[in-house]
């Protein structure tokens, strides 16, 4: 009698190599989705970057970060004008960290970025700032490492 069938060394050996296959290509899945929601919070900032250029265009002044809101349209409250319909949030943490003087006269948007592996255009630490939507694993502040301003801000 001859059986042909595998053994269970055969079948354990194809079960550990299936396994370390869906380990590399699951690693990879997980970085790809950092990389796209980074590549969003970056075009998120420069359509309010726009939308805020625009109000200063007309205001003279940049919104105020206590009626600056996420979530909800960027509007002249005396003309009833729309800047942008709805300010985006961050994919992950909410919102973005707005911060303005109290005349107006500059902004300073930031973001955190999820992919430690980015390459930054500047030198990080000397521009980072501690958000509150910026937390480590342990929930713990860290540097908010990618921020747009308008052109005259104060250091």
């Amino acid at each position: 009698m001859n059986k042909k069938a595998f053994t269970l060394i055969e079948l354990l050996i194809v079960i550990i190599i299936l396994g370390a296959l869906a380990a590399l290509i699951s690693g990879n899945f997980f970085t790809s989705l950092k990389k796209g929601r980074d590549a969003k919070r970056k075009a998120d900032l420069e359509q309010i970057q726009r939308a805020l250029e625009m109000y200063y265009e007309d205001k003279k002044a940049y919104p105020l970060d206590t009626s600056f809101a996420f979530n909800a349209p960027l509007t002249d409250s005396v003309s009833g004008k729309i800047y942008m319909q709805k300010t985006p949030n961050d994919p992950k943490s909410g919102s973005y960290e707005y911060k303005t003087d109290t005349g107006g006269t500059y902004y300073k948007l930031y973001a955190c970025l999820e992919n430690d592996q980015q390459i930054l255009p500047y030198e990080s630490s000397g521009y980072s700032i501690t958000c509150g939507n910026c937390k480590n694993q342990a929930g713990t502040g860290v540097p908010c490492i990618w921020g747009i301003s308008s052109t005259n801000t104060n250091p």
